[in-house]
């Protein structure tokens, strides 16, 4: 290859435009929030179809999202993306309990898994500071989401349980709203769904 052709190459590659992940993250995680959650608030069984969502969208689309988010050098998005992207995988894996050699999961047990992941999401909350008011509600949303959930757990009432259900519900549905926000307004290049500054 001549040096001109080189420097063409290398021009190509570099003023192609990158694709935004987030929003497929987003859309992962914030579908598959709204269907548990209408099983946490009482409105519909725990069904294979939660476990189904849980691992193609909450679980793989999160964690692809995650890694080309990592890619792009965004460590914020890629951290996120692919933690939660495992924790969908794992929760899946503890409803299964294929190793049937260690005891199932119990109320306590899955108390302190709650409790890790609330403390780990109010960690990333006080990123989202540094990002726009949509973001922000997501991540506040599920740290008081996975709180409630812990508490429900650690206490075993039912009210707190549908409570927290019902925040899951409101999480998921921001991360939609963030999700389409994104898509629509590169699409038309202007701010069609307000994002927050």
């Amino acid at each position: 290859m001549t040096e001109t052709n080189q420097n063409a190459t290398i021009i190509t590659e570099s003023s192609e435009k990158k694709s935004n992940p987030g929003p497929l993250g987003l859309l992962g995680f914030g579908m598959t929030t709204i269907l548990l959650n209408l099983h946490n608030a009482g409105i519909i069984e725990l069904s294979v179809v939660i476990v189904a969502m849980g691992f193609a969208l909450g679980g793989l689309a999160q964690i692809i999202a995650g890694i080309f988010e990592l890619k792009h050098g965004n460590t914020f998005g890629g951290t996120a993306f692919t933690a939660y992207g495992l924790f969908w995988w794992s929760l899946i894996f503890i409803w299964a309990n294929p190793v049937k050699e260690v005891a199932p999961a119990d109320a306590s047990s899955l108390a302190f898994y709650l409790l890790l992941w609330g403390i780990f999401t109010l960690c990333m909350f006080i990123g989202t500071l540094r990002h726009n008011r949509a973001t922000q509600v997501v991540f506040f949303s599920l740290t008081v989401l996975f709180f409630g959930l812990a508490i429900s757990d650690f206490t075993g009432s039912e009210a707190v349980h549908h409570a927290s259900g019902w925040i899951g519900i409101f999480c998921g549905a921001s991360a939609v709203y963030n999700a389409t926000g994104q898509v629509i307004n590169e699409e038309f290049g202007r701010q069609v769904f307000p994002l927050g500054k």
